[in-house]
């Protein structure tokens, strides 16, 4: 892995997975549906769709290495040089997705999606819209009719 030893660069690879890994361990908390959403998230993209399972698991591997060496506040920063502008917009996706997987957002989680909307390269107001769409698309609508 490149981005795994200081003064390297991530691939793009690297550095799209890491956004989401990171929105997963903002809160110090990797439940198993985050890693079981991040994981079929990123398996049914390129590049990781053609990766071998060993492949795949020494790549988050290294990412969660440097996140414990680092914190998430440094992967993002190595992560986001490496990214286009679409990539990155996707990748908040993906992060604001896991964040709100849970239907619940904790102030960490919070303060995770308001620092990577300021460190991407997003149109204002980008940030706001997706999380808005996956604020909405997690909104539990029937909790209150479930025993109808």
């Amino acid at each position: 892995m490149n981005g795994t030893e200081q003064g390297f660069s991530m691939t793009p690879a690297e550095a799209f997975a890491a956004i989401p890994l990171a929105a997963v361990c903002c809160d110090s908390n990797f439940s198993l549906e985050e890693a079981h959403i991040l994981k079929e998230q990123l398996i049914h993209r390129s590049p990781y769709r053609s990766m071998t399972p060993v492949a795949f698991g020494q790549l988050i591997d290294g990412l969660l290495h440097l996140l414990r060496r680092d914190h998430w506040q440094e992967l993002i920063r190595q992560a986001v040089p490496a990214l286009t502008a679409a990539q990155q917009e996707v990748a908040y996706g993906l992060a604001t997705q896991l964040v709100f997987c849970d239907r619940v957002v904790k102030p960490e989680e919070e303060t995770f999606l308001t620092m990577l909307g300021t460190e991407l390269s997003l149109p204002p107001g980008r940030a706001v819209q997706i999380q808005e769409v996956f604020a909405l698309l997690q909104c539990d609508v029937l909790a209150d009719v479930a025993g109808a």
